[in-house]
């Protein structure tokens, strides 16, 4: 086993790269690009748009490219750039590191991520490591009470379908499991909205936000009740869909282990159903969904859900990636990408090393020969 997770740790490095080499190609052949955006801005009515580029430089680029707006159009590769100063242009391709070619920009950007420097966003200048702890407190919510509350519903009904299999109760609960994996969670969140948020019917639940506006004035109960009382809408629009995998997964399992050999024993030697389904089944049944938690832990925690954050306004990591292409801030895309398939990639290692501690039985290095 210790050589299968050493050269799993090692496997790491390169797929990484390799996930960040074809990432990073693609990009440079997307149109547009932070330039093109700016000079977009700048020719339109927004000309204050470069006073978000490094601080007091993109004022004086901002009132440059004031002065030379009325000069004659200029050739340029940028679409929009009529009017513009080409040194300005190049003053921007310089500020945002397009003055090199991609391959030396890439080993740049590459060299700094292995020292865990992720640099500035291109739009907000604040550190890209700053921007995405802003923003964890949102993804940390959803991630964990959506992983928690689908563990607790799920496997006790995933063991009643298991006991009752085939029975009234396991058909319908299979029919509503399929429907609610089926419907968007996006709907859902909409439809809660209307029912139960003011949209028309009830003000039951708050519609946006994590917190209310006079949070800083409640007491400690009234800050836990009143952040509880904001997730409830989005975690359950995310957490339906989720329960449905969970639910047979755990079914399947029960099934398996009820079917062998050693639950006839139990039962013969007069022990209850009880004592059978906990004492003896559950233990074995539970092995793999318990190893797979960290995995839908991190997956959970670090997959913001963009629509859900829009509809309820929570401003998390979703909505930070969303906004992050469309503006073509690279720093917080590629540095983003970076850590959660780092941390993915550590995470699915973990898992295998859990499943090998929970049940001996599982070898992969022996899988692999």
């Amino acid at each position: 086993m210790g050589a299968y997770l050493l050269k799993r740790l090692l496997l790491i490095f390169p797929t990484l790269f390799g996930i960040m080499v074809i990432s990073f190609a693609i990009v440079q052949f997307a149109p547009g690009g932070p330039v093109e955006r700016v000079i977009a801005q700048i020719s339109g009515t927004d000309v204050s748009a470069t006073s978000r580029i490094g601080g007091g430089q993109g004022d004086g680029l901002a009132s440059q490219a004031a002065a030379q707006a009325g000069q004659d159009a200029v050739t340029s590769k940028y679409r929009g750039a009529q009017g513009l100063d080409p040194e300005f242009i190049k003053q921007l391709e310089k500020q945002f590191g397009f003055d090199k070619p991609a391959h030396e920009r890439f080993f740049i950007m590459m060299k700094n991520y292995l020292m865990f420097d992720f640099g500035r966003s291109y739009f907000r200048d604040v550190s890209v490591i700053d921007l995405i702890i802003e923003k964890l407190p949102v993804s940390i919510s959803l991630g964990l009470w959506m992983t928690l509350l689908t563990y607790l519903i799920s496997i006790p009904l995933g063991i009643r379908k298991a006991v009752h299999d085939g029975e009234r109760f396991d058909v319908w609960t299979s029919g509503v499991l399929v429907v609610g994996y089926a419907v968007p969670g996006f709907l859902v969140a909409v439809l809660l909205l209307v029912l139960f948020a003011g949209g028309s019917f009830f003000q039951w639940f708050p519609s946006r936000g994590l917190t209310s506006d006079y949070w800083n004035e409640l007491s400690l109960w009234g800050k836990i009740i009143d952040y509880f009382w904001h997730l409830v809408l989005p975690i359950t629009a995310m957490a339906l869909g989720a329960f449905t995998t969970m639910t047979f997964l755990t079914k399947n399992c029960f099934l398996d282990e009820i079917r062998k050999q050693y639950v006839i024993t139990a039962r013969a030697k007069g022990l209850n159903e009880s004592q059978v389904l906990y004492g003896h089944v559950f233990r074995n049944a539970m092995l793999l969904i318990i190893a797979g938690f960290p995995g839908a832990f991190i997956s959970a925690f670090f997959t913001g859900s963009l629509l859900i954050e829009t509809i309820f306004s929570l401003d998390g990591l979703g909505l930070l990636g969303f906004e992050s292409i469309i503006n073509r801030d690279y720093p917080v895309v590629f540095a983003t990408l970076y850590i959660f398939s780092l941390v993915g990639l550590v995470v699915n290692l973990i898992s295998d090393f859990v499943y090998t501690l929970i049940d001996p039985r599982i070898d992969f290095e022996s899988r692999e020969v």
